[in-house]
């Protein structure tokens, strides 16, 4: 059975049903995030998102900010193209700097590393794509903290990735933060079963 691609109205419960499964809802999430939390080098980290990630995130916001009815479409359009669409694998990358300084150095240096971001298993290598809905990277060449990507696989990459049983390799390029890492097996299995 594929994975749900997209949340719809009929999808949303009424926020006094999600106050009564919220704390549930959350304590199962952490077992899912866990598997897609995948750190990269001093500062970044990936987070593979899902249909079960953006179906609480969207929850959340709805909870929290209080803004009824009107809101839902809002938080529908912004979360829904975070959702894997059975091609695809996407993640939110965010640069996590505590000190302010140290965060403004890093992150000045770091333009156009959204176009930097590969994954690499076998003889395939799929180029991260970022998420069109505003520029990541100032015209002075300073990157935003958070980027989110798509990884496209075409139909034979999707099933080379589902057969794969050696390293997946997670890596960025860009020249002031050249790091790759190996997806621990847990996280191959759940993104794998992203993709149709």
């Amino acid at each position: 059975m594929s994975k749900p691609t997209e949340i719809t109205r009929d999808d949303i419960v009424s926020m006094d049903d999600y106050g009564k499964i919220r704390g549930a809802k959350r304590k199962e999430l952490v077992d899912i995030k866990k598997a897609r939390r995948v750190p990269i080098g001093p500062h970044a980290t990936f987070y593979f998102e899902s249909y079960d990630t953006m179906w609480m995130q969207i929850h959340e916001m709805l909870f929290i900010e209080k803004g009824g009815d009107e809101q839902i479409a809002d938080e529908l359009a912004a979360y829904n193209p975070l959702i894997p669409n059975g091609r695809e694998l996407v993640a939110t990358l965010m640069f996590e700097i505590d000190d302010e300084r140290l965060r403004r150095s890093v992150l000045g240096r770091l333009g156009g590393v959204e176009e930097t971001v590969f994954l690499k298993f076998g003889d395939e290598e799929i180029t991260a794509t970022a998420e069109e809905d505003v520029d990541r990277t100032t015209a002075d060449g300073k990157a935003s903290s958070v980027q989110f990507l798509h990884f496209p696989f075409a139909k034979p990459q999707a099933a080379a990735f589902k057969a794969h049983d050696g390293d997946v390799v997670l890596g960025i390029r860009h020249k002031n933060y050249p790091h790759m890492t190996l997806l621990p097996s847990a996280t191959k299995a759940a993104l794998a079963g992203d993709l149709a």
